[in-house]
């Protein structure tokens, strides 16, 4: 991603908590870019900046979208449990909404990926793929005001210093396993 001058540099391992939503703005930022060429598509190739941008939004959510996933649901929300935090019952609503994304991400990378090499989509997919960003944006903005505003929060109160330090050494090992997918090979 650039540098943006006066932006908060992003959060390291030693802040997992920080990271998350250091990477909910970057999965905001590719899923705007996702959204827009999207709903702007018209018979037609696209032009050189949305093939650049749409490839590395996809890229995105292949590799630290499903790195994100991991990181809340094998370090995260099992933490959540065992400390029995009251007022966490939205993680199973959280977990079905990864699923749920997984599904219209693979729409979403299948027609864009099929526009990309054919240079064109017929009406039906681009109404697939309109309706499919249309429906990660609205379900991400819920997603993510949910896990900033009630989730993280109350992990910063229930969990330990030394399980928000183990979190992030996992967040550190997922990442080391394969760098670009963080996922073991």
């Amino acid at each position: 991603m650039p540098i943006q001058i006066g932006a908060k540099p992003d959060s390291g391992f030693d802040d997992p908590l920080g990271m998350l939503k250091d990477c909910h703005r970057r999965i905001e930022n590719f899923l705007r870019v996702l959204h827009i060429v999207a709903n702007r598509a018209e018979d037609g190739p696209l032009n050189s900046e949305e093939k650049r941008a749409v490839q590395t939004a996809l890229e995105y959510f292949r590799v630290g979208g499903r790195r994100h996933n991991l990181d809340e649901e094998e370090s995260l929300f099992p933490r959540l449990e065992s400390a029995q935090a009251s007022g966490l019952e939205a993680i199973g609503r959280l977990e079905n909404e990864h699923r749920s994304a997984e599904m219209d991400h693979a729409t979403v990378e299948r027609l864009f990926l099929k526009w990309l090499s054919s240079e064109s989509l017929d009406a039906a997919d681009r109404e697939s793929l309109s309706s499919a960003a249309n429906r990660l944006k609205a379900l991400y903005g819920d997603h993510i005001r949910l896990e900033e505003e009630v989730v993280f929060p109350r992990a910063a109160e229930v969990l330990k210093s030394d399980a928000i330090a183990k979190m992030g050494e996992e967040f550190r090992d997922r990442r080391k396993v394969n760098p670009n997918f963080g996922l073991p090979t």
